[in-house]
């Protein structure tokens, strides 16, 4: 003869948190974290930046760990900057085996398109604790100007 069951609808409370748990969890953290095919067989990396604007330039922070600044290109189209690089793969060629491997490597490309014309002549690029700070000064025209007021 079958056993009854009481129902507990805690635990189904239970099941709908760690379904909701997850679903937070593969639609807005894991894409960041994720690597992208690039179709030839290589990784491509996201590269996460923050972009804002003061009024003399717009400044660029882009999170880029475990990379040299000699393997990063900056490029400056039009309106459009592009950030591209490559993390270097350490244990390559070497013998052994990972436990474990989190640390992504790979090549990684951004491009964005700026909100005002720059002036990229006198564009600076900082390289520090993994963070790649741009600093693009926007060109005169675009500057807020001040006016005095003159009292008669």
């Amino acid at each position: 003869m079958a056993e009854l069951m009481r129902w507990d609808p805690m635990r189904e409370v239970m099941t709908l948190r760690e379904a909701m748990d997850r679903l937070f969890e593969e639609s807005f953290v894991w894409p960041f974290r994720e690597w992208f095919g690039t179709g030839d067989g290589r990784t491509q990396l996201y590269l996460p930046m923050d972009v804002y604007e003061t009024d003399d330039a717009i400044i660029v922070k882009a999170v880029v760990p475990g990379v040299r600044p000699d393997d990063v290109e900056i490029q400056v189209s039009g309106d459009v900057l592009t950030i591209r690089g490559e993390i270097k793969d350490e244990f390559e060629g070497k013998k052994g085996s990972y436990h474990l491997r989190e640390r992504r490597h790979g090549t990684f490309q951004r491009s964005l398109s700026l909100p005002v014309p720059i002036n990229a002549d006198k564009a600076e690029a900082l390289f520090e604790n993994g963070v790649l700070t741009l600093t693009l000064p926007k060109v005169e025209e675009v500057r807020p100007k001040q006016i005095k007021v003159k009292a008669k």
